[in-house]
């Protein structure tokens, strides 16, 4: 593979200049060296997260699904 292939496009987003400034400020004693890269890293981890949390949050476990499928059929509404 090339340098090409891996090769990373950016985009710019503006803030505050306020927001940016506490961004600033949180990432004293971080080790993240510019506001670019504080800030794609707390995206990346609240993106995680509320993938994460969609995936645990399904209507029903497969077991709930078949308890009430059964009380369905017991109650004659399905076959």
């Amino acid at each position: 593979m090339s340098d090409d292939e891996h090769k990373v496009e950016y985009t710019t987003v503006s803030i505050p200049k306020p927001l940016a400034e506490k961004v600033k400020e949180r990432m004293k004693g971080t080790g993240f060296s510019s506001v670019s890269s504080y800030v794609t890293y707390i995206l990346r981890q609240v993106l995680s997260s509320i993938e994460k949390d969609e995936r645990s949050k399904q209507a029903f476990s497969q077991e709930e699904e078949e308890k009430v499928k059964q009380r369905l059929r017991d109650l004659g509404y399905i076959d």
